[in-house]
């Protein structure tokens, strides 16, 4: 896909269009794990035929654009990293949909961008301000009203811890792609990513005794399908053009649209409660994450970025 917008104005609205669609995309992600779940898919097999059909269609886009398989030695190093990382996080997110409502469980899992200014603070010495301090606090408040659930139960704790690891191994995954310096196209980045994905769901799934079975209907092959190209594929690509033409400040913030999205989903299809402990909590996040946003200096221009320069992701789960 290689577009060609006119002009900064149409730049700007494209890649925020872009950036909508994106987080729509992504937020769509309990939708397919919640069918498969009830049609009898176990959450390993849910995973590995998402990864693996993805890395298949992931192949596919990097022989149509003529690049090499070819990378380094550490470059391959990294790449496992990653893929490790980015295993871990989407098989815990996934695990938390058995436990808890998947809108709450994804608004908690955007709690990624804090985690990463918490990390960054503490392990690389980036300056930690007024306004970041206060989106971890608020960001805290509203995790624990959605701990709350309706104010009277809990939502139960191994749920949110899976949640919260999930959103600590995607921040880590962030920085490593950020820091590691990686001179790789997203899409080839992407291709050994969802390779260790798949590879790593073989091995979970062997450990936890969970048998790989083939999708048992023609509806199942569909939201199959679905996990693996719309809040896969195609959010990957809707999000490399946001970044390039609407900057990734802006792209992140419209990434807040993607919990909202799971929680009509959860809310519309699965006749998931929302009260307004939920709307409190998911409000306090979705403030927080705007803050620490915000609070970063935004050097993205609408223009296409170098040759061989990476985009940084901006929404969780690129290819989750």
């Amino acid at each position: 896909m290689n577009l060609q917008i006119k002009g900064v104005k149409s730049k700007k609205g494209w890649g925020m269009l872009c950036g909508v669609l994106a987080a729509v995309c992504y937020g769509t992600n309990p939708l397919g794990a919640l069918k498969l779940y009830a049609e009898g898919m176990s959450t390993g097999s849910v995973l590995f035929y998402r990864f693996g059909l993805a890395w298949l269609i992931m192949s596919i886009v990097l022989l149509l654009r003529r690049e090499t398989f070819r990378v380094s030695l550490r470059e391959l190093r990294v790449l496992l990293g990653l893929g490790l990382l980015f295993t871990v996080s989407s098989l815990t997110l996934y695990l938390s949909f058995h436990l808890m409502d998947a809108g709450v469980a994804s608004t908690i899992l955007f709690t990624y961008p804090v985690m990463t200014a918490v990390i960054m603070a503490l392990f690389f010495h980036e300056r930690m301000n007024a306004v970041t301090l206060s989106a971890i606090v608020l960001s805290f408040i509203g995790v624990a009203l959605l701990y709350r659930g309706d104010g009277h139960t809990v939502l139960p704790w191994g749920g949110v811890v899976l949640v919260l690891l999930s959103a600590l191994t995607y921040a880590v995954y962030i920085i490593v792609v950020n820091r590691s310096k990686l001179q790789l196209s997203s899409f080839k980045i992407n291709f050994y990513v969802l390779l260790c994905c798949a590879v790593g769901m073989l091995v979970y799934s062997l450990l936890s005794g969970e048998r790989i079975i083939l999708p048992p209907t023609p509806t199942s092959w569909f939201y199959v399908v679905w996990l693996a190209t719309v809040p896969a594929i195609m959010a990957l690509v809707l999000l490399v053009y946001a970044a390039r033409y609407a900057g990734s400040t802006t792209t992140a913030i419209l990434g807040a649209l993607e919990p909202l999205t799971a929680v009509l989903i959860g809310i519309g299809v699965f006749g998931e409660q929302f009260t307004g402990w939920l709307a409190a909590g998911i409000a306090l996040i979705l403030a927080a994450v705007t803050m620490v946003v915000l609070g970063k200096k935004d050097n993205t221009t609408p223009t296409s970025p170098k040759k061989g320069e990476t985009p940084s992701p901006q929404s969780p789960h690129t290819s989750a």
